[in-house]
């Protein structure tokens, strides 16, 4: 197995992503020698940068022109970057060296299992669609990530998160099925509970796309719960929330900055006074607790499930901790095919999927 690591993606690449993989490596070396680290970027940038982890680089081993082997690390020379202000569909089209590119065309030909980039989304998604394609019956890929359960512990998967920002039943029905087969083969949770972000928590609830798309959830195989409303996603107990991509991202987003202005605040009121801050060092310990849990570096990047290859996107600013993650959390992506698992939920639900299609 390899799981490639874009080098150039991300903002504090290369030396951050670089770092990520050399920590994951290292672990992989000893608990299985058959899994490898690619680093795909500029070759001489790269190898720079893995000799600044002191990694060892004394023993080199060409695979290919463009591949050459230092241990269980593979450097994958790629001349072009694809950039955050690039159109991202145009970009991919021309730069068929780029890291990205270049990176999904190995997938695509059993070269690679995984690709994990901290770059741009838009051109993640393209490059995804122009070179993998899609998964037979997936109308449209969709981006999920993990929100944190506040009362437990663990996480919830949330999608679609702005792949598409203008749905149709369908895909919403499709998103559950891509979430619970993902939530299956990573987390190892059988037949996880699927809900159906809404603005009530009653069946009748919704506009039009979300009353379609909760029938369409409820004939299905999947283990559908029925709507549930943004203030409970944080303490509900599924393991996957769907909608839409213009609500999945706006739910996220909010979220995200909520728990950044209360953190805020929370900081500044315990520094403020002798007090405040003797009851801080008092409650040290259920202080950090409380900062892990909003805390998403283990959370492993966010999946664009519907690809035909395993993909994932970790935040732009991550640091080495965050890749060192992204590439572990690949790894049951690849070893449980959730990709098959997600052809085969699709083909089992095609019937329903054709006759919610001829309703409407």
């Amino acid at each position: 197995m390899k799981i490639i690591v874009d080098g150039m993606g991300g903002d504090n690449a290369p030396q951050e992503i670089v770092k990520g993989a050399t920590m994951a490596a290292h672990e992989l070396a000893q608990l299985d020698p058959e899994i490898f680290v690619g680093i795909i970027g500029p070759e001489e940038l790269m190898l720079n940068c893995l000799r600044a982890e002191n990694w060892d680089c004394s023993d080199p081993q060409r695979i290919s022109d463009d591949v050459c082997r230092y241990g269980n690390i593979d450097i994958i020379n790629a001349t072009e970057v694809i950039t955050n202000d690039e159109a991202p569909a145009m970009a991919v089209r021309k730069k068929k060296d780029s890291t990205i590119v270049k990176a999904m065309t190995m997938l695509k030909s059993g070269e690679g299992d995984a690709f994990v980039s901290a770059g741009s989304t838009g051109a993640l998604l393209a490059g995804g669609l122009v070179t993998l394609g899609r998964i037979k019956g997936i109308r449209r890929p969709a981006i999920a990530a993990w929100f944190p359960k506040m009362h437990t512990g663990g996480t919830t998967l949330l999608l679609d998160c702005g792949a598409n920002v203008e749905a149709k039943p369908e895909y919403i029905f499709q998103n559950g099925i891509m979430g619970a087969m993902y939530v299956e083969g990573v987390k190892g949770v059988k037949n996880p509970e699927v809900m159906l972000l809404n603005i009530g928590a009653e069946d009748s609830k919704g506009d039009e796309l979300h009353k379609e798309a909760h029938k369409l959830l409820a004939g299905s195989s999947i283990n559908f719960g029925g709507n549930i409303e943004g203030r409970d996603v944080a303490v509900a107990d599924c393991e996957v929330v769907i909608t839409d991509g213009f609500s999945g991202n706006v739910f996220l987003k909010g979220s995200e900055g909520v728990a950044l202005a209360i953190m805020k605040q929370f900081k500044k009121k315990l520094t403020e006074g002798v007090l405040a801050r003797m009851g801080a060092l008092l409650a040290y310990n259920k202080i950090t607790e409380l900062k892990e849990m909003f805390d998403y570096s283990d959370a492993g990047g966010a999946p664009i499930l519907g690809l035909k290859g395993a993909v994932m996107k970790v935040h732009g600013n991550s640091k080495a901790i965050e890749v060192y993650y992204g590439i572990m959390k690949a790894i049951p992506y690849v070893r449980n095919n959730v990709t098959q698992m997600i052809a085969d939920a699709v083909t089992q639900n095609a019937e329903l999927f054709r006759s919610g299609e001829e309703d409407k």
